[in-house]
């Protein structure tokens, strides 16, 4: 469809219906930041081009808090904040993309080669997912594309994902017939990251945003982890899905993270396992007093959250599943209390006068009042939390929620079922 003919679309009651499976009651705003986005393409590029549209979600995590890195168990779902791209093909073989409020950024696809000058950047994810399209038989050509995005990094949403796998979900409708199923996609994203952009993330960020929906996944066999989808609609549970920004800076904050997996690998180690999952949790146990005295009280705590959480996974995928809502809430705020108590990922080391993060969870105790729940969100530390908020309490909470920390605070979130997708 050419620009002027979707620029007229997008304003029609009809693309609202269209997009609302993605955005749910958003989707008459959402529908405006398509308009918006292709005037942002008219303005870069000023060419009346056909185009396609594109998006992809962030994620949050629901279940398994740093249970990841040790080839545990986690609870995922992407969200109905995304990554839009308006894009059209070109007749060169360079891929040009604008996204709002930064540079443009190209890349030759001549060149295909990791560059360690472009760790960190733009450019090295969109040569990655396209290098890795090519290596399977991909005949990836030019395209440009604008992009805008709702997924603000620093969120705990993962942007680096839903850009990701909005490059995949391009070049895979684009050049590759959609041969690349979703798991394929996320596949890519994660090499794409670990490889050319120089981190070395797991693929849970990359599979939920590609696939959609609640997933599971199982990381026993990192290299195949095991991935379900739950079909499940989470609309129909009467909550509503909030997170919660502490206002707290990541910065300096690398070694609290690092310590984590530092720790409990250590303790797996003197069991002869480079991870956790790899050491029974009897045999862990067993060997209490003898661990407590060579790796020290927190990095046994850590150790035994992450038996907890790992094992709460499937028991909160069965409760959603068989509809027990009761019983995930109670699981949530296991999880969130196991995190707090053992994992000790709420407060830095040292902090006294700054624990925004306690605070922020404090306040979620204080206005639910035992109903819902709550717990932190990610890594921990700063960043964000997350609650389960009765939707008869959900405008009570929010309008309280930013007063007490701060406007925009909380953000209500919709769990979207429907991951990378063609728009149009």
């Amino acid at each position: 469809m050419k620009l002027s003919e979707w620029k007229e679309r997008v304003t029609t009651a009809e693309f609202v219906k269209k997009i609302r499976p993605l955005y749910a009651e958003k989707a008459g705003a959402n529908a405006a930041r398509y308009g918006a986005l292709l005037k942002l393409y008219e303005e870069t590029f000023r060419e009346e081009d056909e185009i396609s549209l594109f998006s992809a979600p962030g994620r949050t995590e629901i279940g398994g808090n740093h249970t990841d890195h040790e080839h545990g168990r986690v609870l995922a779902a992407s969200v109905d904040l995304d990554t839009i791209a308006a894009v059209s093909l070109t007749k060169d073989n360079r891929i040009q993309v604008l996204s709002e409020g930064y540079p443009m950024c190209e890349i030759d696809l001549e060149d295909m080669a990791i560059r360690e000058s472009e760790f960190n950047t733009t450019a090295a994810l969109i040569r990655g997912v396209a290098a890795k399209f090519v290596s399977m038989g991909c005949k990836v050509r030019g395209f440009r594309a604008v992009v805008s995005s709702t997924v603000l990094p620093g969120s705990g949403l993962s942007s680096s994902a839903a850009f990701e796998v909005l490059i995949g979900t391009i070049i895979n409708h684009l050049f590759f017939e959609d041969k690349a199923d979703a798991v394929k996609i996320a596949q890519i994203g994660q090499y794409a990251e670990n490889y050319y952009f120089g981190k070395p993330s797991g693929l849970m960020d990359q599979m939920a945003s590609s696939v959609g929906n609640l997933i599971t996944i199982d990381f026993r066999d990192p290299e195949n982890p095991v991935v379900k989808k739950l079909n499940m609609d989470f609309e129909k549970t009467g909550l509503k899905l909030c997170i919660i920004n502490c206002w707290a800076s990541h910065a300096d904050l690398t070694g609290e993270y690092a310590a984590v997996p530092v720790e409990e690998q250590k303790v797996a180690g003197h069991f002869g396992k480079k991870v956790l999952r790899e050491v029974d949790k009897k045999d862990f146990f067993s060997a209490l007093p003898e661990l407590r005295r060579e790796y020290g009280d927190r990095a046994v705590l850590r150790c035994i959250h992450f038996y907890g959480d790992n094992d709460r996974v499937p028991q909160q995928v069965e409760a959603l599943e068989t509809g027990d809502i009761d019983r995930f809430l109670a699981l949530v705020k296991e999880s969130g209390r196991s995190s707090w108590m053992y994992l000790q990922n709420i407060v830095p080391t040292g902090a006294n006068e700054h624990q925004e993060m306690a605070v922020a969870l404090a306040l979620c105790d204080e206005l639910l009042k035992g109903q819902g729940a709550y717990r932190v969100h990610g890594g921990g530390f700063a960043g964000t939390c997350q609650a389960f908020v009765p939707e008869d309490r959900i405008e009570a909470f929010t309008a309280n929620m930013n007063q007490l920390l701060g406007a925009g605070s909380c953000h209500v979130l919709n769990i979207r079922p429907v991951g990378g997708t063609v728009v149009g």
